[in-house]
C-alpha cells in the first residue's frame, strides 16, 4: 500500500512540475507587464513587481489603436470560425452520409490539399484577392479561411462513426438530407464541432503572415500584425513591459475560448479515442 501511495504522489509531482513548466512563461509574461524597465533588467532578477506598474497598459492604449486591432481580430476570428464550421460540416456530411458518384475519389483529391504547404498558396491567393479588389478589407481576411481540408476530414470521421439508423429514422419521419444534417447530425456532433471551432479560432486569432500581406492601413491590421508593427516602432530601447502588456491582452480571448469549450473539447477527444 505504501509503494502504491508513493507512486501516486510521484505521478502527481511529475504532472505538477510539467504543468508549472508550461504555465511559467505565461506567468512571467503577466508579471513583466506590470514592471518598468529597471525592474525587468534588475540584477538579481525579481519575479514579483515592486511596485506594480500600470503605465505599460496605459501607454499602449495611447500609442497604438489596440482596441481597433482587437476588434479586427475578433471579427475575423469569429466569422472565420463560424464559416469554417458551417462549410466543413456540410462538406463532411456529404462525404460521410450521402452516396454519389466518385465520392471517395473526390474526397481523396480534397484531402490531398492538406499536404500542400500554406506558403505555396500565398502568391496566387494574393493575386486573386487583388483581382476582387479585396486587399485591405475584411473579405481578404475572412473568406480564404472559410475553406480547409482539415475541418472536413475531422468532421467526416466523426460523422461516419454515427449509426446509419439516425438517417433512416429521420427519413421515415419525412426529413430531407438538409434537415437530417441540421436537426439530427449536428446536435449529436457537438464535441467534434467544438474541437474544430477551438482549433479554427486559435489559428485565425494567431494568424500573422496572411493579415500582414493583405492589409495596408493601420485601421485594418489585426492584433498580431499591430503588435509586430508596434515592436518595430522602437528605435533605441525595446519597451518589453509594453510588449508584454500587448501579449497579455492578445492571449485573453484564446484562454477564454478554450475555457468555454474545454468540456466539449475533452469529451470529443475521449469519445474519439474510445471508438473502434
Amino acid at each position: 500500500m505504501g509503494i502504491e501511495r508513493v507512486k501516486i504522489i510521484t505521478g502527481y509531482l511529475i504532472l505538477a512540475l510539467g504543468a508549472f513548466s508550461m504555465l511559467f512563461p505565461f506567468i512571467w509574461m503577466l508579471l513583466t507587464s506590470f514592471m518598468n524597465q529597471e525592474q525587468i533588467f534588475s540584477y538579481p532578477p525579481i519575479l514579483l513587481p515592486n511596485p506594480f506598474i500600470l503605465d505599460n497598459y496605459k501607454n499602449i492604449f495611447e500609442k497604438i489603436p489596440i482596441v481597433k486591432y482587437f476588434f479586427n481580430s475578433a471579427v475575423v476570428s469569429v466569422l472565420t470560425t463560424l464559416g469554417q464550421v458551417i462549410v466543413s460540416s456540410m462538406a463532411a456530411y456529404a462525404f460521410a452520409r450521402l452516396n454519389f458518384k466518385y465520392r471517395e475519389l473526390i474526397f481523396f483529391v480534397f484531402l490531398a490539399t492538406i499536404m500542400v504547404p500554406p506558403q505555396v498558396n500565398i502568391i496566387p491567393l494574393f493575386f486573386l484577392m487583388r483581382e476582387f479588389y479585396w486587399i485591405d478589407t475584411f473579405y481578404a481576411l475572412i473568406v480564404p479561411g472559410l475553406f480547409g481540408g482539415f475541418g472536413v476530414f475531422l468532421l467526416r470521421q466523426w460523422f461516419k462513426s454515427l449509426p446509419k439508423s439516425l438517417d433512416e429514422a429521420a427519413k421515415i419521419d419525412g426529413c430531407s438530407p438538409l434537415q437530417t444534417y441540421w436537426y439530427i447530425i449536428m446536435p449529436v456532433s457537438l464535441p467534434s464541432i467544438a474541437t474544430l471551432a477551438i482549433f479554427t479560432f486559435v489559428s485565425s486569432w494567431n494568424s500573422f503572415m496572411w493579415p500582414l500581406i493583405v492589409t495596408n492601413s493601420d485601421l485594418m491590421r489585426t492584433l498580431p500584425v499591430g503588435i509586430a508593427v508596434f515592436k518595430g516602432s522602437f528605435r533605441e530601447t525595446t519597451e518589453w513591459g509594453q510588449l508584454m502588456a500587448c501579449a497579455v491582452i492578445s492571449v485573453i480571448p484564446v484562454i477564454f475560448i478554450f475555457l468555454l469549450g474545454q468540456k466539449y473539447f475533452i469529451k470529443g477527444i475521449m469519445m474519439g479515442s474510445a471508438k473502434e
